[in-house]
């Protein structure tokens, strides 16, 4: 969950670029958090207001590039942190007017394309779809686990009807031969029932995987949550999601602090539970046709975002019991850190 997927290395085009400014209106300065930097488009953006500020955050190491051109540009306006944006909330950040929160949860064409990531089904070599600060790789996945374990994995982070299948079919081959990207690629082809010629028969497989690598579940429940600690009162949290099962999240998220279903800890107890955030719009913002012509992946993308009603710093939320089944799938990497 890393930076927009983009068209072309050499033009970065950050997805509902407008849409996200006229949000967060930084045309009246404050510091503003970009929790997923990539190649710094939310960022610059940003900066070019003056009286502002951005802390941004980055798994990705080779991210840090981009930012010291910014920095080069922009100085001591621009914090740039190779850190999960889960761990946000252990920033220094008491002195800080943080207006905005912003995550975008795609990934950049450059990332894809970079073999040594692994993450594309058009890669060579060893599976790896570790995007910084990991502690195990795609290749330890799927040449460990039995076949129930990935089976779920496939199953439940990318909707493969075939999960089952491909499971069976991986655990039977590596007993030959260890699974490389191209091995897995041809297994999931030979092993899907109906073919789509919509997207590529191994599109699923590898989304599920680098969910699983990266843990981008508990990832983004926990940069949610602290998210909304640290933005100031009329601050935003704004999100752009790529998967239903990513907006599904966000969804839930926004709608528990904007409908009584959340109460800040620091509040008198009362019977009725408080709503924390204000919700402006029910459905996405989605990008316009001109947006999908200039730069088609933007396709996917929704756009959300909630509005901090009163300064809290600790509530009560009940999101990682909704998604607890799905943290349980990610914990299975547990067995891997073991061998």
């Amino acid at each position: 969950m890393i930076a927009t997927i983009i068209p072309d290395v050499r033009n970065h085009y950050p997805v509902l670029l407008s849409e996200i400014i006229s949000i967060i209106t930084p045309q009246y300065g404050g510091t503003f958090i970009d929790c997923t930097f990539g190649q710094g488009g939310y960022t610059k953006k940003i900066l070019n207001f003056p009286a502002t500020k951005v802390i941004a955050l980055d798994r990705d190491s080779e991210s840090s590039k981009k930012a010291q051109e910014l920095q080069n540009s922009f100085e001591d306006r621009l914090l740039f942190k190779n850190i999960k944006f889960s761990q946000l909330n252990n920033l220094k950040l008491k002195d800080e007017n943080i207006k905005a929160v912003i995550f975008d949860l795609g990934y950049s064409l450059n990332q894809i394309k970079d073999p040594k990531k692994g993450l594309s089904f058009d890669s060579i070599g060893e599976l790896n779809m570790k995007m910084g600060i990991n502690d195990f790789s795609a290749k330890e996945a799927i040449n460990q686990l039995d076949e129930k374990e990935l089976t779920k994995i496939f199953k439940y982070f990318g909707d493969e009807a075939d999960s089952k299948r491909i499971a069976h079919n991986i655990v039977e081959d590596r007993s030959k031969r260890e699974i490389t990207t191209e091995e897995l690629v041809r297994i999931i082809e030979s092993s899907k029932r109906k073919r789509n010629y919509k997207t590529h028969s191994a599109t699923k497989i590898f989304q599920a995987l680098r969910i699983f690598v990266n843990k981008e579940i508990s990832e983004l429940i926990y940069g949610l949550i602290n998210a909304a600690k640290v933005v100031k009162k009329d601050g935003v949290i704004a999100v752009v999601t790529f998967h239903s099962l990513e907006d599904k999240i966000v969804k839930y998220f926004f709608k528990s602090l904007s409908e009584n279903k959340s109460v800040s800890r620091h509040m008198p107890k009362t019977e009725e539970k408080l709503n924390l955030f204000r919700s402006v719009i029910k459905k996405p913002i989605v990008p316009s046709d001109k947006e999908i012509r200039e730069n088609p992946p933007s396709r996917s993308a929704k756009l959300r975002y909630v509005i901090k009603k009163e300064d809290f710093f600790d509530f009560e939320t009940d999101i990682l019991d909704k998604f607890k089944h799905l943290i349980d799938i990610e914990n299975l990497s547990k067995k891997l850190w073991n061998n």
